[in-house]
């Protein structure tokens, strides 16, 4: 049975919750700049992740590690001026956190404030919990984020799917808990099992977004670079490409250089 979608006029922590309790499932996708904000924003997406994908899409890093704070915010910044409906979470990057919980919340503090983002997600269970409640005391909203964590890379060694055996489902199962005991609105969980997934979704109040995680979860979440096309290296099983535009802008390119090389460009009605 189909269930009507309920216009939001603005996206909330509040309104994804309500989303999971009314069995409507959650958009979401990442934006860096302003032009992609502007676009996702306007065709009805709920949730933009300022990700630190950006790391790897913007900057072509190997990993999401070396962007730093200033460069997030500055990405954030350039999100939130493009957007209309949107919810806005901004990742906190790779050293913001982890060792001090009072450099988390000036962390958090600084995004919120320099930015104008809606609430911040971070990475790991119970080995952050006094970051996060320090956040959350502070009144920011927090995204958990538990499976694949990809600030973890080097101590996994592997991008693999995590949580395929019983002891790590088992403490992914109790971060969850943990997580949304502790305050948490919703919780990513990226490429585990989509059995454990769905367990985790179904045991849970707060919305679970999915990626590489199933169709048992409460929404979903991409890279919006993957799935447009414009990255084509990266071919996960977990990623549905809508578009090529790698394909398209490359001879979208070709064209303009044929044209300006033959002369054909600009033409009369193309100049003043």
């Amino acid at each position: 049975m189909s269930i009507a979608k309920k216009e939001y006029k603005r996206i909330t922590t509040k309104t994804l919750v309500d989303m999971k309790q009314n069995g409507e499932k959650i958009s979401m996708l990442t934006a860096y700049d302003y032009t992609m904000a502007k676009i996702v924003d306007g065709s009805g997406v709920d949730v933009i992740l300022v990700g630190d994908s950006a790391s790897n899409v913007m900057a072509g890093h190997e990993t999401t590690l070396p962007i730093t704070l200033d460069q997030m915010i500055y990405h954030a910044s350039s999100v939130i001026r493009g957007i209309d409906r949107s919810l806005v979470i901004v990742d906190l990057p790779f050293g913001s956190y982890q060792s001090d919980p009072k450099e988390a919340l000036r962390s958090a503090i600084r995004i919120m404030k320099e930015s104008g983002a809606h609430g911040v997600k971070m990475e790991g269970g119970k080995e952050i919990k006094e970051s996060i409640k320090r956040i959350l005391n502070a009144g920011i909203p927090v995204m958990g984020h538990l499976g694949l964590t990809p600030q973890s890379i080097y101590k996994f060694g592997t991008y693999t799917v995590r949580a395929k055996e019983e002891e790590e489902a088992k403490k992914l199962t109790e971060d969850a808990q943990l997580l949304e005991k502790a305050g948490c609105f919703s919780i990513v969980l990226e490429k585990v099992p989509a059995a454990l997934a769905e367990k985790v979704a179904k045991s849970l109040t707060i919305p679970i977004i999915g990626i590489g995680a199933g169709g048992g979860v409460d929404g979903q979440v991409l890279v919006t670079h993957d799935m447009i096309g414009m990255t084509y290296e990266f071919n996960p099983r977990f990623l549905r490409r809508y578009l090529d535009l790698y394909s398209e802008m490359s001879k979208a390119f070709s064209s303009y250089i044929k044209d300006v090389k033959s002369g054909d460009f600009p033409n009369e009605k193309e100049q003043y």
